[in-house]
């Protein structure tokens, strides 16, 4: 039987994939909530071409389903992560939800500042209990040092804050800009920047990208040190074993998923 932290947090991640359940595709229209299998036949049932060359047909439907509905359960297991890992600072930590997540303006010529977030945070002020607190400061001293951060920059910072994501293989450049500018703005308020990965699944190009603009990256191997894998700082650092309970979860977690698929893939 799972305890009530395994299933608050299973339920975390079920609950984004089930929200994938429901996609439609939107065939170009822009309808809110997709379009039904009917809809769409009418749509290119009404075109002439794509009646003549067969495209209305049911299949052609649950293709285009299939393949927005795989960007949606990778993106919504991304999302399933950050709660995940978000309450797990708080848990561990007895960090209260303002205190867990990081929020910082940038202003705007004219118009009212934009308002972005990171997906967790770290303050060494706000962690009560001591030997947590220097655990973890003494942790983001040896993550300054493999950044090569100078002495005085070390000095002055006071936490953490991470991006969190299910893995990472997209080569969108306005992505990877927002990312950099995360970081600059991070460093500007005296916080670490950290991208942690769940899977190992990260394009070598963006290693580099990332570790030149002094973003730490923790990636989701087993094995390793706190400084390299997601789930060796997550049992070390943070103290609570987030591989163990993926391990624990693992079947309920894919029969969410199967059942998430099976419905993707009818049209």
């Amino acid at each position: 039987m799972p305890t009530g932290q395994d299933e608050r947090y299973f339920q975390l991640i079920a609950g984004a994939l089930r929200v994938c359940a429901n996609y439609k595709p939107m065939f170009g229209k822009g309808r809110k909530g997709g379009m039904t299998l009917e809809q769409f036949r009418q749509l290119y049932g009404a075109d002439p071409f794509y009646k003549w060359v067969g495209l209305d047909s049911p299949l052609m439907y649950a293709a285009h389903k299939t393949a927005g509905g795989m960007t949606s359960v990778y993106r919504q297991l991304g999302i399933g992560c950050q709660w995940l890992f978000t309450n797990i600072l708080k848990d561990t930590l007895g960090l209260s939800e303002t205190e867990a997540t990081w929020t910082y303006e940038i202003p705007v010529p004219n118009a009212k500042p934009r308002i972005l977030s990171l997906d967790g945070r770290v303050d060494f002020a706000n962690v009560r209990d001591g030997d947590a607190r220097a655990k973890i400061q003494a942790w983001v001293k040896s993550a300054a040092n493999k950044l090569a951060l100078t002495a005085e920059v070390q000095k002055q910072l006071k936490g953490v804050v991470f991006e969190v994501r299910q893995g990472y293989k997209s080569m969108d450049s306005k992505r990877q800009n927002a990312d950099i500018a995360n970081a600059s703005n991070a460093y500007a308020n005296l916080y670490l920047p950290v991208l942690l990965l769940l899977s190992t699944q990260i394009d070598e190009a963006l290693i580099t990208r990332y570790s030149q603009s002094r973003w730490l990256l923790l990636v989701g191997r087993i094995q390793g040190t706190s400084l390299e894998s997601s789930y060796v700082f997550c049992r070390d650092i943070v103290g609570y074993d987030l591989a163990g309970f993926f391990s624990r979860n693992s079947d309920r977690i894919k029969t969410e998923l199967e059942q998430v698929l099976a419905t993707l893939l009818k049209a």
